[in-house]
């Protein structure tokens, strides 16, 4: 059988010849070159404003003002800038030169003020005065100390001791004494051989009893105002 050939296939061709874009070709498209009369020019790209009217910049004048009488112009004095200057320069107070701190053998230098060689604080105005937090906690120690005295006085008097008269002193003396006496008259009647440990310890007893009544004749006779405690 003989092939089947479409009536349609000559102008689907022609459609698609027709319809083909120029870029889808090999190389450069073809574009169209610009005329060599259409150049830019100077400030053709910038917006131009409309011409003015003449009877609008008439209006726009202002009238001529006369002056009135009791105007009086401003007079200007020319000043001599280079004699005032002159003058400011020998009337002036010459100026001190800056101190200047050198640290190395080749003459290396800076300012002196503050390089931290210069006591700035020294100079201060509160420099020392004592500061506040200090007085105030010195004030507060005082009146603690102040308070503790008060209530050992207090407790003092509570507990206030009693002093002995001259003739309880005296008696006291007395008693001492004639004690001392009795204690020695019996030290003096012991053997001279202690070859027992009942007459060593009898021995002791005694001298210890007599230094101790010594020590206390001695502290009365030194201190008139003698104070016993409850």
């Amino acid at each position: 059988p003989l092939r089947y050939i479409s009536k349609y296939r000559e102008l689907v061709k022609h459609e698609a010849v027709k319809n083909k874009s120029q870029w889808k070709t090999m190389g450069p498209a073809k574009v169209a070159v610009p005329s060599p009369n259409d150049f830019l020019q100077k400030h053709s790209k910038e917006p131009k404003l409309a011409p003015k009217k003449k009877e609008e910049d008439d209006k726009k004048l202002r009238p001529l003002s006369v002056p009135q009488r009791t105007y009086r112009p401003v007079i200007r004095i020319k000043k001599n800038f280079i004699n005032k200057n002159a003058v400011a320069v020998i009337r002036g107070v010459p100026k001190k030169p800056r101190p200047f701190c050198v640290d190395t053998r080749q003459g290396d230098k800076y300012p002196l003020e503050p390089s931290g060689l210069v006591p700035k604080y020294i100079k201060k105005k509160n420099y020392g005065v004592t500061p506040k937090y200090v007085t105030r906690r010195n004030e507060e120690i005082k009146r603690e100390e102040e308070e503790y005295e008060a209530k050992v006085l207090e407790q003092l008097k509570k507990k206030a001791m009693k002093t002995l008269s001259d003739e309880e002193r005296t008696n006291i003396l007395k008693a001492l004494k004639k004690n001392w006496e009795e204690i020695n008259h019996a030290y003096q009647g012991l053997p001279v051989l202690t070859d027992t440990r009942y007459k060593k310890i009898h021995k002791e007893e005694l001298e210890l009893k007599l230094k101790q009544l010594e020590h206390d004749i001695a502290a009365i006779e030194k201190h008139k105002n003698v104070y016993i405690a409850d």
